[in-house]
């Protein structure tokens, strides 16, 4: 509840501290939208569909072990932003030494 989607991964370290496992996942091709903010004549992005660009973005996934009592959460992001929070089974104890 403290993260949703569409936040940037400095907000999300923020909120909830560094991950248990942090790992780069791959790689993916994802649209940019650039269409025009020009409004004053009623032209907006919606009227250009597809204008923009493709870029190439890192795919990372973090995941937060809250101990055995509670549920893990693993969160995915694209280009540094959230674009999926799964919920996994119970956490675990971690071995201090």
């Amino acid at each position: 509840r403290l993260v949703t989607e569409d936040m940037h991964e400095a907000e999300v370290r923020r909120a909830c501290g560094t991950p248990t496992v942090m790992r780069h996942i791959g790689r993916v091709l994802r649209h940019v939208d650039i269409g025009p903010e020009w409004r004053q004549g009623g032209w907006t992005r919606r009227h250009f569909p597809g204008y923009g660009i493709t870029q190439e973005v890192v795919v990372t996934e973090y995941v937060y072990n809250f101990g055995p009592r509670k549920l893990m959460r693993r969160l995915v992001f694209e280009g540094g932003i959230l674009v999926s929070i799964e919920t996994l089974g119970y956490g675990y104890r971690e071995d201090k030494r």
